[in-house]
């Protein structure tokens, strides 16, 4: 039985090439405001998705998105952005995309129709039945997306999805599928448009809530970001300040660069202030 493809139907927009600039952005910016209701829609299925995912990685698995195209090249963003904000290393949460590398920066020509290929790069990736491998995929059929998930699950790993049809295919093979309908692109079947950024929230979403409950933000501040430029350095040096009610910035910038991160100059100083008080 077909599924209804939202994304693919037709605009709700006509002549768009013949509207004043003013007016064509009004248009993209009143269409982007149904996202985030669609997505609020969503919250009670990212929530399951996000629990499961905690409990796995606390027991020493992996998060692995797996996408095509624009979705693909979303789990890489979110994947990557991981590792400098939150200081976790390079493979706890990783992107997978049709095409490999190649495909990030241009198409690769009917690499999302491949149905093997899939499964093939999670397993080069050591897949195991501790990991999440979660599926994305604007149209929710894409084959190189469904039919990993389906070996996916023959293999006990356990799988999400986000996708913008209802009833889609890969939807019915995961263990925890989320379906944000924003409904018709502006421009039509432009998926990178609403369903894009739709994706982006949620992988927004899971990743920083996975990322607080994994113990990597204190109140609300990143603890353990990586310190590879002055910019991140300065505001974990007024990060500790703040906390500690440290007055010295010097001070505080050694303290910082002789533990290595936040959460380490925590302990420091913490330490320090506990052997003083036994003394």
């Amino acid at each position: 039985m077909a599924f209804e493809q939202i994304t693919e139907s037709s605009s709700n927009y006509q002549d768009i090439e013949k509207m004043a600039v003013p007016a064509m952005l009004e248009a993209i910016n009143q269409e982007d405001e149904k996202i985030a209701h669609a997505v609020n829609i969503a919250i009670p299925q990212i929530s399951a998705l996000v629990d499961i995912i905690i409990s796995k990685l606390n027991n020493g698995g992996r998060l692995f998105y797996i996408g095509a195209g624009t979705s693909g090249r979303l789990g890489i963003l979110d994947a990557s952005e991981c590792v400098p904000t939150f200081g976790v290393s390079a493979n706890l949460v990783t992107g997978v995309i049709a095409g490999g590398e190649e495909a990030i920066k241009s198409a690769v020509e009917f690499a999302e129709d491949n149905t093997s290929k899939g499964w093939e790069d999670l397993v080069s990736n050591q897949i195991g039945a501790n990991d999440v491998v979660i599926g994305i995929s604007a149209s929710g059929s894409t084959p190189y997306v469904l039919n990993a998930l389906r070996k996916a699950h023959e293999n006990a790993v356990v799988t999400g999805s986000v996708v913008c049809n209802p009833g889609a295919p890969i939807s019915l093979i995961s263990d925890y599928p989320i379906e944000i309908i924003v409904g018709p692109e502006f421009i039509t079947g432009s998926t990178r448009m609403k369903s894009g950024t739709a994706q982006k929230m949620v992988l927004n979403m899971i990743s920083t809530a996975v990322m607080v409950k994994l113990g990597h933000v204190k109140g609300n501040k990143m603890i353990d970001m990586q310190l590879n430029n002055e910019k991140l350095i300065n505001r974990a040096v007024n990060i500790l300040m703040e906390t500690l009610q440290i007055n010295d910035f010097e001070q505080a910038k050694q303290l910082l660069l002789s533990a290595g991160s936040l959460n380490e100059a925590f302990k420091k100083y913490n330490k320090k202030k506990a052997i003083l008080f036994c003394n």
